[in-house]
């Protein structure tokens, strides 16, 4: 009779063992659904100072709202300084700076609040004239990657793919035949792992000989990726024209970018 006991004791320990292995198991799948559905958020701000302001912004963030409606982001666009509060920011997992130009914050406070955002983990995409935003602020040169300089007159020119393993240049070939303006930028961050450069041989500007001279030989860096200060950040210095946001070559290459500051954490529904 004890044995029976001792028989019937161990097969109720067994049914309990494998019933809480079933429901760590559940939890375990459950979890991962969470992690599967999250959506990421991203915030499209375009915010220009007094100076230049390109005609091409309306034409980017309806290319970005597509992106993000394609990949199920949720996205809110802004060109209102105001947005940068701790409260209001925190809920973005990449900020893209579309376009901005000159004075891209309205307060001390305000360039603050970026900052801590990402130096608290924060993702950051920069498109073409980003690199001329808040041009006395070195921390802001050197998230980005770099400062703008000048650039010669909008012309066809060959890019050169430097890594074909980002998910924003893994569509191209090993060139890039392109018509743009070519930035040419300064204060260039060390840290910077270049993915697009521009041949210098195929741009016609007197002035290159003065800069960006032979600094990098026969070609000058045009898009980027690196991490930095806590964050993680992606750059591209194309993008000037109306009709560059409608070429499929160049949304896949902004998507890219996104998802790469985004380290893929959030399944594509397609």
């Amino acid at each position: 009779m004890e044995k029976l006991c001792l028989s019937a004791y161990s097969d109720i320990k067994v049914k309990i063992r494998m019933k809480t292995v079933f429901i760590v198991v559940c939890l375990l799948v459950l979890f991962s659904c969470d992690l599967c559905l999250a959506k990421a958020n991203i915030l499209i701000y375009t915010k220009n100072g007094k100076g230049y302001v390109h005609d091409n912004i309306d034409a980017s963030v309806e290319c970005l709202k597509n992106i993000c409606k394609k990949n199920g982001w949720d996205c809110q666009v802004s060109d209102d300084a105001s947005i940068f509060t701790k409260e209001k920011i925190s809920k973005f997992d990449v900020l893209v700076f579309s376009n901005t130009n000159n004075e891209t914050f309205d307060t001390q406070q305000q360039r603050d609040v970026f900052k801590a955002y990402i130096q608290g983990g924060g993702g950051f995409v920069g498109i073409h004239s980003v690199c001329g935003s808040e041009r006395n602020w070195p921390w802001f040169w050197a998230n980005l990657g770099g400062k703008f300089v000048r650039h010669p007159d909008f012309q066809k020119f060959d890019v050169k793919v430097i890594d074909h393993d980002n998910p924003s240049t893994a569509h191209l070939g090993e060139i890039w035949k392109w018509e743009d303006e070519c930035y040419f930028m300064n204060q260039l961050n060390p840290d910077i792992h270049v993915l697009l450069a521009v041949d210098l041989v195929t741009i016609k500007d007197e002035g290159k000989k003065d800069y960006p001279g032979e600094v990098f030989g026969q070609y000058f860096p045009l898009c980027w990726c690196h991490e930095f200060d806590g964050g993680r950040q992606w750059y591209t210095a194309l993008g000037h024209s109306i009709d560059h946001y409608k070429d499929e070559n160049f949304k896949k290459h902004l998507e890219g970018g996104i998802k790469w500051v985004l380290k893929d954490i959030y399944t594509d529904p397609n």
